[in-house]
């Protein structure tokens, strides 16, 4: 459930109508309702609640708006980070660094210095060269990081290629056959404090067997790797869970997802762990845009330009993905249509031959479930700026993000004097 609902006649996000929105800060817009992410955060939390301690950390990857992680940061949620950027961003929100997870294929060492100064609460490691490298570090400023090793299970999500990670052909973990010698030999180095396993097979993940699946080859490596010896206090199973960006599309439900967590896990004797994104915040964020025009080419269905394009809303570009589009004030009326982007790239298309709420030049629409993998993928392409974000509260709302004019972006570029 999400709070953007027609009230008379006009789409609202909670009490705020969108064309006011529109009005006063402007197109295209991405616009977040608090009372979204809280409820989500809160049936998320509640799904795992057959669970001893469960330690939730938002993907921060998802949406790094510092307004959005201070509302999940009240919601108790920790962060789950890929990037000093990201670490830093999650510190700011009011998140404890004790509850910080540090993900991520490529850490540098001065991101690795990073966490380990902000004193977090765990470094998930995704090989053994990085494992080794984080240990020396750590020993020069005389501590010790906890650590879990992420494995690559070699399971199929049965996601869209781009966001599959634990598959063996993904960069992601170590492979599973080596997982526990390789955690045997880092779990000898003074710097680390090796406590548990970590795994995450990708994004938007439509069934959960393939989560049972990678989850019962992890219940498999703790048993093996106590039975060398070694401690394993926690285990972290990642996120994934997809949201619906159709109207009427089924997925696994958070409660559906707890109960079979509950099950497969009922024998580990580990603290679980939980990286919960698009499930958060996907449906807690819209893309308002407006129409610049509408035009024809040959006898097919009309062309709809929208402000929004490629630049602010990647996804349909990127992974050829659907968003519903709805009219902020809809008459009844239908068409169907190509809708489009002013960038000069054919991939600047939302979709093509959409059956949608009639629109003409001026009208306000929305992508919906744009609140995950939305601003936080915008670019500047064809050097236009970054949109603006706001957040809803009831009856108010606010700027939480300016939007960014492509002369300030110009203004951080130099012309040396040698050009003339």
């Amino acid at each position: 459930m999400d709070y953007f609902q027609l009230k008379d006649g006009v789409l609202h996000a909670e009490d705020v109508a969108l064309s006011r929105i529109a009005e006063e800060v402007g197109t295209p817009v991405y616009v977040y309702s608090r009372a979204t992410l809280e409820r989500h955060a809160r049936v998320f939390r509640d799904a795992l609640s057959g669970l001893h301690d469960p330690h939730i950390a938002f993907a921060v990857k998802a949406n790094p708006n510092l307004a959005v992680l201070k509302v999940l940061a009240n919601e108790g949620y920790g962060a789950d980070v890929v990037s000093s950027g990201e670490l830093a961003r999650a510190l700011a929100a009011g998140m404890k660094p004790a509850d910080i997870v540090f993900s991520g294929v490529g850490k540098t060492h001065s991101e690795l210095l990073h966490g380990l100064e902000a004193g977090i609460g765990q470094f998930n490691i995704e090989s053994e060269e990085e494992g080794y490298e984080l240990a020396a570090i750590a020993e020069r400023h005389g501590s010790r990081a906890a650590c879990a090793l992420r494995v690559n299970p070699d399971v199929d999500a049965r996601t869209h290629e781009k966001i599959s990670t634990g598959k063996r052909e993904n960069k992601f973990g170590v492979p599973l056959d080596r997982a526990a010698e390789i955690y045997t030999r880092l779990a000898q180095e003074d710097g680390l404090d090796m406590r548990g396993v970590a795994v995450h097979i990708g994004s938007q993940l439509s069934t959960l067997e393939p989560l049972e699946t990678a989850f019962e080859k992890v219940g498999a490596l703790i048993a093996e790797l106590r039975d060398k010896g070694c401690a394993v206090t926690h285990a972290d199973l990642g996120g994934g869970l997809g949201v619906p960006y159709k109207a009427g599309e089924k997925m696994p439900s958070p409660e559906e997802y707890g109960s079979m967590v509950a099950r497969v896990t009922a024998k580990w004797d580990v603290r679980l762990m939980f990286e919960p994104g698009r499930v958060i915040a996907g449906n807690a964020g819209v893309l308002l845009t407006r129409v610049i025009r509408s035009k024809r080419s040959g006898n097919g269905p009309p062309f709809v330009v929208v402000d929004a394009a490629m630049n602010d809303l990647a996804r349909p570009a990127m992974y050829g993905a659907w968003h519903d589009f709805d009219a902020v004030a809809p008459t009844g009326d239908r068409m169907t249509a190509h809708i489009v982007g002013p960038i000069c790239e054919t991939g600047d298309t939302f979709a093509m031959d959409r059956e949608c709420d009639a629109l003409v030049a001026g009208d306000l629409a929305v992508f919906r479930t744009a609140g995950a993998y939305g601003a936080t993928m915008a670019s500047s392409y064809n050097s236009r700026g970054f949109v603006a974000e706001v957040l809803v509260d009831g009856d108010c709302f606010a700027v939480v993000a300016d939007r960014i004019a492509a002369a300030a972006i110009m203004d951080a570029e130099r012309v040396p004097d040698w050009l003339g």
